[in-house]
């Protein structure tokens, strides 16, 4: 493609007239007409964040029987193709956007500092980044709109615009304001959005004001003729709208960084310190009205940060240097971990602070197939060139992860792997979800604890390139690199808790044992044409059996008795007691009876049980005839190879291994039925 034709080719997709409407700017009066017409761009800050929230489609599911959860798609961060997206966290998010919405609504917690605690890789700070950029691009749209005012200069026409990016109704003096919002207000519904005005103008508008209030003989209309209002797009990289404050070394921190400070460049042209036109109003604060201010690590401030941080939560106003309080619109929104916030707990000395918060908690992931997609999310097709990452790695190390952060069952007959499955919305016998749900409950601090996910995905990488000459890596690849990486793991602080790690992956890999035994056992038995002979065999003999006649020998024509060593064979395979095979049987015939009252043909596949036996059984008859054990040896005739070659291929066919994985694991397989004959 050529320059001119990319040229070409951006001309015809950019929208001009979607950027008139971003970088509008009017008049006073325009601005009401707007307002009018549009309430909703006066919104404040926690009413904007909550209506970007749910700007997005919401689903709303049961997690379990009588229970009602709300997943929110903008979490699943819609907006850069899942870049950043939460997974794991529902019921935890739901939460943070119910503290979001009662501050929209004015219930008492827009007082509050939204504090998401939890340990190190939770997400936290994913969450905090999603919200600041969802607002920045929410604000760009013609829904997000908001506006500021600024100071045309009539000697040359310049415009000073407020540094702080002010709600322009704030001109409106107080004694006015109650008719100002009923008259905007007027032909809208009860129900709808109604214009509010609270807070006042900052130093420098406020001096602006002045300035001209003066000027003009104290004629307010006069005033607003020298005001201009432009549209407001909020950035994080301008530093407008949207602030980020991350704590540094004690003797380097300064109360400024939040507040603003003085421009002495500007003190001879003014001509006073206090005079706001001589003052950067570049603080974290300040330039995050409007919008969000992120404190990253909040509980590791100084204590005279915390005083600033209170005053912005409860009064909604902060100090600049050498002026009084100003009024502030922002969410304010920090996390912690676990020892900083445990530390809060401790020192009576953050009693305010500790009143001034709600806490959200943000927990690891305890449900396996959540925490699979965290890592599917950064190791996948797309992302990894030049390797294949073979079937179970990812769900292997995911596992091992999930289990160090579950808390010991108290239930005698569950194992801590039962219970992962358990929360995973597996079915065991003899558990229910209302089981399932005490589980839950009986837990003191399960998700704070174990694992993070940045230990797994930077071992993950090391499995990547530490093998070069492998075109795949395997589970055990990751799990020796999960284990290796515990002697050093910053995080462990005593053998014991490493010890129970170690332990916890070799539950991870006899898990993984059991799952590539079963899968090269589907392999062998994925012949569709023996399975299907075989149950037709089986179930002509189900159907003599409970209608108590002979079945005809295909071979001698000679009708003889069910045979029941063929039945039993394949029942056993699924656990089916023989005092219960009558049940099963009957069971069988009833269930191909229903399908064909409703024109159905009966096929093995659609019974679950039937076909897992069916298959089992399958295997028993021809793992001999391939003879896989062969493969540790490594001798193997031309026969069997071909055999086990069929098999490789279904495993690459079917369950999304490579050449070099599918030999890995038949290998490994075979080396397991290998100790399994020595043994016998």
């Amino acid at each position: 493609m050529s320059g001119q034709t990319i040229v070409s080719l951006i001309a015809e997709r950019q929208n001009l007239e979607q950027f008139r409407k971003k970088t509008w700017e009017g008049t006073f009066e325009e601005y009401l007409d707007l307002v009018r017409e549009h309430p909703k761009i006066t919104r404040n800050a926690f009413q904007r964040v909550y209506d970007m929230i749910v700007s997005f489609e919401r689903d709303v599911y049961e997690p379990t029987r009588g229970e009602k959860r709300t997943h929110y798609c903008f979490f699943d961060d819609p907006m850069d193709n899942g870049r950043d997206a939460v997974f794991g966290l529902d019921e935890w998010l739901e939460h943070l956007v119910n503290a979001i919405k009662s501050a929209a609504r004015g219930y008492g917690i827009e007082k509050r500092v939204l504090l998401l605690h939890g340990p190190v890789g939770s997400s936290k700070s994913t969450i905090a980044r999603l919200l600041k950029k969802g607002l920045e691009r929410y604000c760009a749209t013609d829904e997000g709109a908001l506006y500021t005012l600024g100071w045309r200069d009539e000697e040359s026409s310049d415009v000073h615009w407020c540094p702080m990016n002010e709600e322009p109704l704030h001109l409106f003096p107080d004694r006015f304001r109650a008719e100002v919002c009923a008259d905007l207000n007027a032909g809208h519904e009860h129900d709808d959005f109604q214009v509010q005005v609270t807070g006042d103008l900052d130093p420098f508008c406020r001096f602006m004001y002045g300035e001209r209030l003066r000027e003009h003989g104290g004629d307010w209309t006069k005033v607003i003729q020298d005001v201009r209002v432009k549209r407001v797009l909020l950035s994080e990289q301008d530093r407008v709208g949207i602030g980020t404050f991350q704590p540094k070394d004690e003797k380097n921190q300064d109360s400024t960084e939040l507040t603003g400070d003085i421009n002495y460049r500007k003190i001879a042209e003014y001509g006073s310190d206090s005079d706001p036109r001589a003052f950067n109003f570049d603080g974290e604060f300040n330039i995050a009205n409007r919008g969000i201010i992120e404190f990253i690590e909040v509980l590791k401030l100084d204590v005279a940060f915390l005083y600033d941080l209170l005053g912005a939560s409860q009064e909604h106003k902060v100090k600049p240097k050498k002026f009084a309080q100003t009024d502030i619109d922002e969410v304010i929104i920090g996390h912690t971990n676990e020892p900083e916030y445990r530390r809060l707990q401790n020192n009576e000395f953050m009693e305010a602070l500790r009143d001034r918060t709600v806490k959200i908690d943000v927990p690891y992931v305890t449900r396996l197939d959540d925490e699979i997609k965290i890592y599917e999310k950064d190791y996948n097709e797309q992302r990894v060139k030049g390797k294949h990452i073979a079937p179970h790695t990812i769900e292997m190390a995911a596992m091992w992860a999930v289990l160090t952060r579950l808390e010991e069952p108290k239930h005698a007959g569950l194992t801590l792997l039962q219970k992962l499955k358990l929360y995973n919305g597996k079915t065991l016998p003899g558990f229910t979800e209302e089981n399932v749900k005490e589980l839950k409950k009986e837990t003191t601090n399960e998700g704070m604890q174990g694992i993070s996910p940045r230990y797994v995905q930077d071992k993950i990488s090391n499995a990547l390139v530490v093998h070069p000459d492998a075109k795949s890596i395997n589970p055990f690849m990751v799990l020796n690199e999960l284990d290796t990486g515990l002697q050093h793991h910053s995080l462990i602080t005593n053998d014991e808790l490493r010890t129970r790690y170690r332990d916890l992956l070799g539950v991870a890999k006899e898990e993984y044992e059991n799952i590539v035994k079963n899968e090269v056992q589907r392999a062998i038995a994925a012949d569709e044409d023996a399975l299907a002979r075989l149950c037709g065999n089986y179930i002509d003999n189900v159907k003599a059996y409970t209608q108590r006649e002979k079945v005809k020998n295909k071979f001698t024509g000679q009708y003889e008795e069910p045979d029941e060593r063929l039945m039993r064979s394949i029942e056993e395979k699924i656990d089916i007691p023989d005092s219960r095979k009558d049940d099963f049987r009957r069971e069988m015939m009833n269930y191909i009876g229903a399908l064909s009252l409703d024109g159905k043909q009966f096929d093995y596949k659609s019974n679950e049980r039937l076909y897992k036996a069916l298959q089992l059984k399958l295997f028993e008859d021809q793992k001999d005839s391939i003879k896989l054990t062969s493969l540790v040896s490594n001798v193997v005739d031309q026969e069997t190879q071909a055999k086990i070659d069929v098999v490789k291929g279904r495993l690459i066919r079917d369950h999304g291994y490579d050449e070099e994985s599918a030999t890995d694991v038949l290998n490994f397989v075979a080396s397991i039925f290998a100790r399994g004959d020595a043994m016998e």
